[in-house]
C-alpha cells in the first residue's frame, strides 16, 4: 500500500467518524460511478436534500450482512415471485444487493427530506442493536428507502459501493449502516465523471477516494 492510498483512506475514515460524507468511485471497469456516502446516523434533512440535489441517484441504506440476517432482510430477487426476477443478469456484477424498501412508521408519506432522514437515522439505530421485533415495530414496508445487503465477506467478496461504505463504517467504529447515492451529471444524464466528482469534493471540502485505494487499505 502506498502513502497516497493510506492517506486517502485515513481521510475518508476520519471524515466518516465526524459524520461527513465521502465520495467513492468504484472502478471504471465496474459501475464506473461515484457515490456520495454518509454514515446513516449522521443524516439530517439537509443531507437528504444534498443527496437528491447534488448526487441525484437512488438514495439507499446499505446494511451489513450480519445485521440483515438478524433482521431477516432478504435479497429481494430471491423472494420476488414474478417473471421479472428471472435471468437477472447484470453487466457489472453477479447479483443485485437490493432488499426491502421501508419507511419509519412515524413518517407521513415517507418521501420528504424530514421523513427520509427519520427513516435513515432510525436504521442506523437498528443496525447498532438489531432486534427483529423492534425493527417490525419501527418500520413498515414497502417504503421510500431502499435497503441493500452487503456481501458477507465485504470487500473480500464484492467491490461495490455497498461494501465500501459498510467497510468504511467498520473502520470508523460506526454502526454498519450507510447511505449511498450515485452522483449523476446534470448535462449528460450519465454518471458524473471521476474528475468532476473530485472537483465537487474539492469545492465542498469533502473527502474523495478511489475504490482501488480503499481496497488496498481496507481489504
Amino acid at each position: 500500500m502506498t502513502q497516497r492510498q493510506r492517506g486517502a483512506t485515513e481521510r475518508a475514515v476520519e471524515a466518516f467518524r465526524t459524520g461527513s460524507p465521502v465520495l467513492i468511485h468504484d472502478a471504471d471497469d465496474r459501475e464506473g460511478e461515484t457515490d456520495l456516502i454518509y454514515p446513516a446516523g449522521a443524516v439530517t434533512p439537509a443531507a437528504v436534500a444534498r443527496l437528491r440535489n447534488d448526487a441525484g441517484g437512488l438514495v439507499c441504506v446499505a446494511l451489513s450482512s450480519g445485521v440483515a440476517d438478524t433482521l431477516d432482510l432478504p435479497f429481494v430477487q430471491e423472494v420476488l415471485d414474478h417473471p421479472t426476477a428471472n435471468d437477472h443478469d447484470l453487466a457489472y456484477d453477479d447479483r443485485s444487493s437490493f432488499s426491502l424498501t421501508v419507511n419509519h412508521r412515524e413518517t407521513r408519506t415517507g418521501i420528504t427530506d424530514a421523513d427520509r432522514a427519520l427513516t435513515i437515522t432510525a436504521l442506523a439505530e437498528a443496525a447498532a442493536r438489531p432486534d427483529p421485533d423492534s425493527f417490525a415495530r419501527t418500520f413498515r414496508a414497502p417504503g421510500h428507502i431502499h435497503l441493500l445487503r452487503a456481501a458477507e465477506g465485504l470487500l473480500d467478496e464484492r467491490e461495490g459501493h455497498t461494501e465500501f461504505g459498510v467497510a468504511l463504517a467498520d473502520a470508523a467504529d460506526l454502526p454498519p449502516a450507510v447511505v449511498v447515492c450515485e452522483m449523476l451529471d446534470d448535462t449528460t444524464g450519465s454518471a458524473l465523471s471521476p474528475a468532476d466528482a473530485r472537483a465537487y469534493a474539492e469545492r465542498h471540502d469533502l473527502s474523495y477516494a478511489e475504490g482501488r485505494d480503499l481496497l488496498a487499505a481496507l481489504h
